[in-house]
């Protein structure tokens, strides 16, 4: 889990660098080498690749689209550590939607730290006058896009495959971000060729990562290991980005991911 989230920490710090790409034609770039990767796999091992939910897996390649392109648009007026921090409501939402659409329940404790988290956003925002509103809509919209990605894979099931799963949403964010990334492409210079080419590769691998480290211990143990990638995100905005984070903006972040840590324990109990 700790190479995984390294790995997602680099690849949304080189998206970060690379501010001055469209976000579509980024999209292009990170889901291309993702698909190129995972094709591969499913041919070598013989998966078969159309896989059998296809109509919930087009779905949550669409909703996948937009919380990543959200995302991206949002590195563009925040700090990478921040928007990584509130693109973890996600979970939020998916339990939410899964209340209403799934009719799964909650305990009353979970309520709670859904609130807290929310307290988190609101002394981000409230307390921090560097938090750009555009940016927070943007990655609140993502994260909201990113939960409901979490409720149609549990409606998919064990049905299929999960790298099909996933190679469908890299298959459609390529075309789709291709193709909307036509007009306003602007060529790649010196090393934004390997950024850009990298990050279907660190996506991809943190993938592979996250859902081994899912396989081979009790998620309960796993899951709040993955908020590491706060601290690496931060760390690598700090440093490479010369990013600022006030007490309020600190203590925010904390109160989000805490809250979320402690659900997945709760949930998980």
């Amino acid at each position: 889990m700790i190479i995984s989230t390294f790995s997602f920490s680099l690849m949304n710090s080189f998206i970060k660098y690379l501010a001055h790409i469209p976000t579509f034609e980024i999209v292009f770039f990170r889901t291309i080498g993702s698909l190129i990767l995972g094709t591969t796999y499913i041919l070598i091992k013989g998966i078969p690749i159309l896989g059998n939910n296809r109509r919930f897996m087009i779905f949550r390649a669409l909703a996948g689209l937009t919380a990543m392109s959200l995302f991206f648009m949002s590195l563009k007026y925040l700090p990478v550590g921040t928007a990584v921090s509130l693109r973890y409501l996600a979970p939020i939402y998916a339990a939410v939607f899964a209340v209403f659409l799934l009719k799964e329940r909650l305990k009353p404790i979970q309520w709670f730290l859904f609130l807290f988290a929310f307290a988190g956003v609101l002394v981000l925002k409230g307390f921090d006058n560097n938090i750009n509103t555009t940016g927070l809509l943007l990655v609140l919209a993502a994260s909201v896009f990113s939960g409901l990605v979490y409720v149609l894979i549990r409606k998919i099931g064990n049905g299929d495959h999960p790298l099909v799963i996933v190679n469908y949403f890299m298959f459609i964010g390529a075309v789709i971000g291709g193709v909307l990334s036509i007009k306003d492409w602007v060529p790649p210079m010196g090393i934004d060729w390997l950024l850009l080419s990298s990050l279907g590769i660190f996506g991809f691998f943190g993938q592979v990562f996250m859902t081994k480290a899912f396989q081979i211990a009790k998620t309960n143990l796993v899951a709040p290991l993955k908020y590491i990638e706060v601290i690496f995100t931060i760390s690598v905005g700090i440093f490479w980005f010369g990013d600022i984070y006030s007490p309020w903006s600190l203590l925010g972040i904390v109160m989000i991911v805490a809250a979320l840590i402690a659900n997945v324990i709760v949930g998980k109990r």
